[in-house]
């Protein structure tokens, strides 16, 4: 197959825009060295109009390709400027510069620049070569017909052939399509003038008579069956869904007994089967349908065998499964080499076996536009560039990066992979977290093959509560995807199993440039995050019993939420309006939920998911081994009854400030009548009162008044000028702090268990250092100006301790001490001296 395929490419003799491999291997060392392949194109092409159209390819992929360097003033002007907004068709027209300038702008001018810049370089020179087909495809469309013709059709036969015998399929045609679905569809269509002798004329008239039916495995990309119908103009009764394995086999894969009477049933009402849709790799998980046994029934009812799948890819390698070459068996299959070489904008194959050309013509199979027949000129360019070698090289390294992934996960605690049981040529690896007290190392063996065999996890290491540990699982996706973005990780979920972690390097991995550091980088993060996601797991259920304790709180249940718990704090007292609650309720746990981000603490507080089903909560994030849950639960309390207070003592205050205005008003009002009736009438009047305290001056007996926000009391201003000071009156009371006070040794974080709480720790280092950092803040002298309220505990009798008066350390001073009085401290006679 390898000689072959090489001799099939060294075949390819055409007009020197498309030997460019093969002039470029005559050039020598020096020009070599300019690695660009628009800038070699252009070296070595003779026609003037391709090497102007080699220079606008250089100069548009530079442009676009470093573009992401621009400086940071710059793109902050850009992202400012009017460039952006539509506008009118300008009538002089643009340069290139101008315009792809404009391109450029709209790819990155709202992504971040690291994320652009991960994005675009992993192109690559074959990824080069595939955009230079796109416009070599355009200039070639304007040649003559008969050039157009033969060029086309070498193309094709080319591109064609190597695929046939790289990916074993003997004696096959090939169609390109954009829409990896289309090859299906014109296969349907195929199928169903082949089964319909006057379809072409009589159209639906034949299919009334007796209904075709198309059969899908469960396991099939979701919307395919349905996209089918609505393209073939077919009601949807014209699809059958075959369930999976339900006893016997793995659960991913097609039910053969089960869709034998299915197809029995169909036929007995007068329907025909036509089509069978099998996975070679569900797009899920992976598994391969029992192909040859599909094949089988196939042929007894004369039904049509399409195959399609990630799996495909291994028939390329040296080595491939029995299960997977039945697909070349088969009747048709479509490839995805974009994805699968890392190849943009290829088209995908669908390569096919039939030998009617004229039913292929009517199906849309084949066409007889030399332009249509240019869509393979990316693959074929791609294809020579990459040769055998390279092809087989990116798929077997996709399968060794599985394997290795495979290999690690083994040897780490409570991950599970699923799925597995043969690891060769494996291209999928899905794998999950379980609790650890469901499966140990040394069972690991017996669930690859239980997983292998059923198709899911076994009911042993599934928890009690499915909804947690999926969460957990997506938590864990999110994060290893974050971190290590080269990996390519995803999250799938699955039927049975729930949501799982999902490692396809096929699909990614000649993308994103995945190499063995980064799985290993991968496989290192996954060992970080395990401890996390068990202590997590552990304490949901301590910090629910809490929580329950707690009468300030309420826990609310929400399982999709990968973290400690939801807590909501609920107000003490009682409120009749409910619109008027929810808004005083909403504004205390922001309020809360504000308070506790600012702590220095490890743990995560948020208001949970956009749309999640909860509002007026405080979400909790991921817990570690040592974190302390009741002193968690206990700061919450604590802060949200501090808010509540506050929030109370403001509307008080406000209440009671207006009602003390109108008190002191109407005591003003008041003894300016006692001033009036005290002074008489002659001495309000403007002219004669003047004169009249000019010769017998009144004092006033009106006082001002002073509101105490404190006592909540309006009180008179003669004391005030009297003392030159403002009374303070009753102290407020102090605001209320946590009851329970934990001393902290240095560098303890807040939520975290003290050394002395450990199992693991000795009596003499951790207890003794409380017991030091207790005596020392006993001893803490007062600050200054205040008098310190620490008063020293009363020592035990001697018969508490165990002693008789005037034995031990200081016994007889301690029996010479006088009684004390009540009420006061007695002295010593040499301090009375």
């Amino acid at each position: 197959m390898d000689t072959s395929f090489q001799q099939s490419v060294s075949q390819s003799k055409c007009v020197p825009a498309v030997t460019l491999q093969t002039l470029y291997d005559a050039l020598s060392t020096e020009e070599r060295g300019q690695s660009n392949v628009f800038f070699r194109f252009v070296q070595i092409t003779v026609d003037p109009t391709l090497a102007e159209m080699g220079k606008n390819l250089n100069e548009a992929m530079r442009i676009l390709e470093d573009g992401h360097r621009e400086r940071e003033e710059d793109k902050e002007k850009r992202r400012h400027s009017r460039k952006d907004i539509p506008g009118p068709l300008q009538g002089s027209g643009q340069d290139v510069a101008h315009i792809l300038q404009l391109v450029q702008n709209l790819m990155h001018g709202n992504e971040d620049e690291d994320l652009q810049s991960h994005r675009m370089q992993n192109v690559g020179e074959q990824g080069h070569m595939a955009l230079l087909g796109h416009s070599l495809a355009a200039y070639i469309s304007v040649l003559d017909k008969e050039r157009l013709r033969k060029l086309t059709t070498r193309i094709l036969s080319d591109t064609t052939l190597w695929l046939c015998r790289l990916f074993r399929y003997e004696n096959g045609s090939a169609y390109y399509h954009e829409d990896d679905r289309e090859g299906l569809l014109k296969v349907c269509r195929l199928v169903i003038h082949s089964r319909f002798d006057d379809y072409s004329t009589e159209g639906f008239n034949m299919l009334y008579n007796k209904q075709p039916v198309i059969y899908q495995s469960a396991a099939c990309r979701s919307g395919l069956g349905q996209h089918l119908c609505n393209q073939l103009g077919l009601p949807l009764s014209s699809l059958c869904t075959v369930p999976c394995n339900t006893m016997f086999g793995s659960q991913h894969q097609m039910d053969v007994a089960l869709l034998d009477r299915l197809i029995k049933d169909d036929m007995d009402s007068g329907k025909l089967p036509l089509l069978l849709i099998a996975n070679a790799g569900t797009p899920a998980a992976g598994h391969t349908d029992k192909l040859g046994r599909l094949k089988e029934l196939c042929a007894q009812y004369s039904m049509w065998l399409h195959v399609e799948g990630v799996n495909l890819a291994t028939l390329a390698l040296a080595y491939v499964k029995s299960s997977v070459m039945a697909a070349t068996k088969c009747d048709s299959m479509t490839l995805t080499l974009g994805p699968w070489l890392g190849l943009p904008a290829v088209p995908a194959v669908t390569l096919y076996r039939h030998e009617d050309p004229s039913l292929s013509l009517a199906a849309g199979l084949n066409s007889s536009q030399p332009v249509e027949k240019l869509r393979a000129l990316p693959l074929w360019l791609s294809l020579q560039y990459l040769g055998h070698d390279g092809i087989v090289e990116r798929i077997r390294h996709a399968s060794q990066l599985v394997f290795s992934m495979i290999e690690m996960i083994n040897h780490l605690p409570t991950v599970i992979v699923l799925l597995t049981l043969d690891f060769a040529n494996r291209l999928i690896c899905i794998f999950v977290i379980t609790e650890p007290e469901t499966v140990r190392s040394s069972d690991k063996a017996d669930i690859y093959y239980n997983s292998a065999q059923s198709g899911g996890p076994l009911e042993t290491f599934h928890s009690s509560d499915r909804e947690i540990l999926d969460a957990l699982n997506r938590w864990l996706g999110e994060q290893l995807a974050l971190l290590v973005p080269a990996s390519g990780v995803d999250i799938v979920d699955l039927e049975d199993e729930g949501s799982c972690v999902r490692f396809s390097p096929l699909m990614t991995a000649a993308v994103l440039g995945t190499k063995d550091e980064d799985v290993d980088m991968l496989a290192e993060r996954l060992q970080e995050k395990i401890p996390v996601l068990i202590s997590t797991l552990r304490l949901r259920e301590e910090f629910r019993e809490e929580v329950h304790r707690t009468a300030a709180l309420t826990y609310i249940e929400d399982l999709s939420w990968p973290g400690l718990g939801t807590v909501r704090y609920e107000m003490s007292r009682e409120e009749p309006d409910e619109s008027k609650r929810q808004v005083e309720l909403e504004k205390i746990n922001s309020v809360l939920l504000k308070k506790l981000k600012e702590l220095d603490s490890d743990l995560t507080f948020s208001t949970g998911p956009e749309f999640g089903p909860e509002k007026n909560c405080v979400y909790i994030g991921m817990a570690t081994e040592d974190l302390d849950v009741a002193e968690v639960v206990e700061m919450i309390a604590t802060i949200g009854r501090e808010i509540e207070e506050n929030s109370r003592l403001l509307e008080n205050m406000t209440e009671v400030v207006c009602k003390g205005i109108l008190e002191a008003e109407l005591q003003l009002q008041k003894a300016t009548e006692e001033k009036l009736m005290e002074e008489g009438v002659l001495r309000q009047l403007p002219v004669v009162g003047s004169v009249l305290n000019w010769f017998s001056p009144v004092q006033s007996s009106v006082k001002g008044r002073t509101f105490n926000l404190a006592a909540g009391s309006v009180d008179s201003t003669e004391p005030t000028y009297s003392m030159k000071a403002q009374s303070t009156g009753e102290t407020p009371p102090p605001t209320p702090t946590s009851a329970r006070t934990k001393h902290r040794l240095p560098g303890q974080k807040l939520f975290r268990r003290s050394l002395a709480s450990s199992d693991c720790v000795s009596e003499t280092s951790s207890v003794g250092q409380v017991e030091e950092l207790e005596k020392e803040e006993l001893r803490e002298p007062a600050p200054e100006g205040r008098e310190a309220d620490v008063q020293k505990e009363p020592e035990p009798e001697p018969e508490q301790r165990g002693e008789t008066p005037g034995e031990g350390e200081g016994g007889e001073q301690e029996g010479k001490r006088e009684p004390e009085v009540e009420g006061r401290e007695t002295e010593h006679p040499d301090s009375l001296r």
